[in-house]
């Protein structure tokens, strides 16, 4: 096994020591400081949706159908958005996407933030698909938050090794069956902050890979996960800490998040090793307008992520695009750059373009560093750059359809979707 796969233990203590100071630190200011979670966010609690302009809107005037009179007069607490699309898919071809995100309230919107559930199946309709439910729910007053990501998927997808082990067309084509289930649990301790528990469960069956006759393992030089039409699975316990002032995660206005997840995959559980990492993910968004009608913001995220054990399956290590919500990247490959131990950043910058808030656009930029063979973490960047159109698809649930261009070195495309990145 080459060097750069170990870190040692002095290494490890620092980095469990470093992430654990900071979750302290940071819970022991805002449980005091911040303003309470319960409260809405005041910029979406004043907004008059009546003085906005979306797609429904459009369809009625369309179809002649007479819209409730005053704001929110319809007393919906669901709000459902659909978005059919097509995109190339890696080794060839396209597949059909279906975006469904449903925004809705367990209690009194006044006290409760609102709760999102999205469904994004795919299908090349050769044998490829994906059927991935994700939710952010918030039970009544806020007491409770739930969160699930639970998927299943045979989807080819590319990988590069490890840091910048290789470079440009030098690329590994990885197929394989994927079931994942993750649900977690979390209790209010004090106003905006919620900790509790959780279960992750990674399971991935009939993984090949081969380029010229040379498989996965001989491409990474890694053994854990990379057996030609091998399997890995990891399952385990996390501990969830959550930070969050959003009442609205579909298109925050403002407000802060933070979320701290340390994962432990025993052997007892199942998990092929034992293993675990730390995930930390960190976002503020600074508004310029008083107006609660208008968009003028810049949204700011960043998140570490580190293994902390040796025999994690390859799959299981840190890599762009595959963060909780597998939406950092934006410009790169989905898995360009994959390591031990990750660093990311983005800002985006998001603003109306008509009054009435059907058209806007964003202008991004994010970074990454990553360890690996030829790249060592805050020393290696990799950058990239782009814009958006935002068409307002659904104001009561403040859902966009979000058209995306990003260009990195060696590396540009179109990303199309539901709400917004982050």
């Amino acid at each position: 096994m080459r060097n750069y796969l170990f870190v040692t233990n002095k290494y490890l203590l620092c980095v469990k020591l470093i992430a654990f100071s900071f979750i302290l630190a940071f819970v022991s200011n805002t449980c005091f400081a911040q303003r309470p979670g319960y409260e809405l966010e005041p910029s979406r609690s004043k907004a008059d949706t009546t003085k906005q302009r979306d797609l429904i809107d459009l369809g009625k005037d369309l179809l002649n159908i007479d819209p409730p009179r005053g704001p929110d007069s319809s007393g919906k607490t669901l709000y459902f958005s659909f978005l059919p699309f097509s995109t190339t898919v890696p080794g060839g071809g396209q597949a059909l996407i279906t975006s469904t995100t449903a925004g809705f309230y367990t209690g009194n919107r006044k006290t409760t933030h609102m709760s999102r559930v999205s469904f994004t199946p795919y299908t090349n309709f050769k044998g490829r698909f994906g059927l991935p439910i994700r939710s952010y729910v918030w039970l009544k007053n806020n007491e409770w938050v739930i969160m699930g990501d639970t998927r299943l998927m045979k989807y080819p997808q590319y990988t590069w090794g490890l840091g910048k082990q290789h470079e440009g067309d030098d690329k590994l084509l990885v197929d394989y069956t994927y079931f994942r289930f993750y649900q977690h649990a979390l209790r209010k301790i004090c106003d905006g902050m919620f900790a509790g528990i959780g279960y992750n469960l990674d399971y991935r069956v009939n993984i090949d890979a081969e380029k010229d006759g040379v498989l996965l393992k001989d491409y990474t030089g890694y053994q854990y996960g990379t057996d030609d039409f091998g399997r890995s699975l990891s399952s385990g316990l996390s501990f969830n800490i959550l930070y969050d002032t959003r009442s609205n995660s579909i298109n925050p206005m403002d407000g802060y998040y933070a979320y701290f997840q340390y994962r432990l995959n025993p052997s007892f559980l199942g998990s092929d090793n034992t293993w675990s990492s730390v995930y930390l993910d960190l976002r503020k968004y600074l508004r310029f307008t008083e107006d609660p009608n208008r968009q003028n913001m810049l949204g700011i995220w960043g998140y570490y992520w580190s293994v902390l054990d040796r025999k994690v399956p390859y799959l299981d290590l840190p890599s762009v695009g595959w963060d909780v919500y597998n939406r950092s990247g934006r410009g790169f490959d989905q898995n360009r750059f994959r390591g031990r131990h990750l660093i990311y950043l983005e800002a985006e910058y998001r603003r109306d373009i008509t009054n009435n808030g059907l058209l806007g656009f964003v202008l991004f930029t994010n970074a990454n560093t990553v360890s690996g063979v030829n790249s060592q973490i805050l020393k290696d960047w990799n950058q990239a750059i782009g814009g958006g159109l935002r068409i307002k698809f659904n104001k009561s649930s403040g859902t966009n359809i979000a058209i995306d261009f990003g260009k990195s070195k060696g590396f540009s495309g179109f990303q199309v979707g539901l709400d917004e990145v982050f």
